[in-house]
């Protein structure tokens, strides 16, 4: 996958930004599979080079369900889908 075939990153909300660390821990996944899914899963962004990963905590649930369908409506920005309003509510954070 190139740079310029990478999906766009989830827009979040300071509420749901997670860090990398908090991210393993919460899949019991290495940080390394993390930033792999920041970068080919549009999870997770960086503000510039070498700044820490923000992740969205919704967007780490879905692709921890292997729920591609939600990432991809978050991406394009359809919070409000009953697709992925279940993961802000399991998660106890507002649409």
């Amino acid at each position: 996958m190139t740079a310029s075939t990478l999906p766009s990153p989830v827009l979040m909300r300071p509420e749901e930004i997670i860090s990398l660390k908090e991210a393993a821990y919460r899949t019991g996944k290495n940080e390394k599979t993390i930033r792999r899914w920041c970068k080919e899963d549009g999870i997770g962004r960086r503000s510039s080079l070498g700044a820490p990963w923000e992740i969205s905590a919704v967007a780490l649930e879905a692709k921890r369900y292997g729920d591609r369908e939600a990432l991809d409506l978050l991406r394009e920005g359809h919070r409000d889908s009953p697709i992925v309003t279940r993961y802000f509510l399991s998660l106890g954070i507002s649409c």
